[in-house]
């Protein structure tokens, strides 16, 4: 008799949590999540998997080299190509495959010394990731990515500007990067070791701030590629964020083009407010070379400052 009553109630008690889950997941649908949501349950079935600390790792590593690929082919077989040359930003300098394979072996090394390492790593002391029953919502999805993207802009903003300040971090660790006066996409990770492993780091752990869902860290860790890589690219194309977004709040590529061309300026990797805080704002070049008017004044004004010191 015992025995039959406490087996009524764990299956009363189990029919009643699928109900409140049920209850649960529709009313989150039914407040915005529903796409969030779809995605998110994708990982069903593959638990394992997603909750592995590897995979924001191969994630991440899969979609950088994806996303630098097609811009790779139009350096080295787009010379030609009308449609998309006019959008480069420096239109004199030409990607050979000597400099292809030179930023792809930095890369290559990099991940095998360093990242590999740190993975497995990561693999061995850090337990699985929780993965909760829904989705974020579309709120906190937006909102931590750009308060994300925000505190790594000034933290890098720091940090890159101390490299250049400093003579010894300068020329022992960051002029690695700056080998190519004119970047293309492999150059996005052509960096010595401690910056590599320092943009990981700050990256990686800029969410736990916010103690963002999974989702919402594993899209920031994507959204942060796609940024880097956007600002490398040496094309201004019409679909770049400096292009869509309102305000000139986005350098893009241009901005970091005058970068590599003007080493003491526009040190944000994505923003422009610091710089133009602290007075290292540059004017960018535009597609096609073009040299805009705040541009041409800001180079005359810079050598009349020379002349006078």
């Amino acid at each position: 008799m015992t025995e039959g009553i406490l087996e009524f109630g764990r299956a009363l008690y189990i029919n009643t949590s699928d109900v409140l889950t049920g209850v649960v997941r529709n009313n989150a649908l039914s407040t915005g999540r529903s796409l969030l949501q779809v995605i998110w349950d994708l990982r069903l079935g593959r638990e394992d998997l997603v909750s592995s600390p590897l995979f924001p790792v191969i994630l991440s590593v899969a979609f950088y080299f994806s996303l630098c690929t097609p811009f790779m082919i139009a350096d080295i077989y787009g010379k030609k190509w009308k449609w998309i040359q006019k959008y480069k930003i420096q239109t004199d300098k030409e990607v050979t495959l000597d400099q292809v394979f030179d930023t792809l072996s930095l890369t290559f090394w990099n991940h095998v010394l360093f990242i590999l390492p740190a993975a497995v790593g990561q693999m061995i002391w850090t337990p699985p990731t929780p993965l909760p029953e829904l989705a974020p919502s579309w709120f906190e999805f937006i909102w931590q990515q750009i308060a994300s993207l925000v505190v790594f802009d000034f933290q890098y903003f720091v940090w890159h500007w101390t490299h250049h300040k400093v003579r010894f971090l300068y020329r022992h660790i960051h002029s690695v990067h700056h080998r190519y006066h004119s970047p293309f996409v492999w150059v996005t990770q052509y960096l010595h070791p401690w910056e590599l492993v320092t943009v990981g780091f700050l990256t990686t752990t800029n969410t736990w701030f916010f103690k963002c869902h999974p989702m919402t860290t594993w899209s920031y860790m994507l959204l942060s590629i796609v940024v880097s890589v956007e600002a490398h690219i040496g094309f201004d194309l019409p679909f770049c964020f400096n292009n869509i977004l309102p305000f000139g709040m986005i350098g893009g590529a241009p901005k970091h083009d005058m970068h590599h061309l003007k080493p003491q300026t526009n040190f944000s990797p994505f923003f422009n407010h610091w710089d133009k805080t602290f007075d290292t704002f540059c004017p960018p070049m535009k597609a096609g070379g073009v040299r805009p008017k705040n541009l041409v004044e800001y180079e005359r004004r810079t050598k009349e400052i020379k002349k006078v010191c």
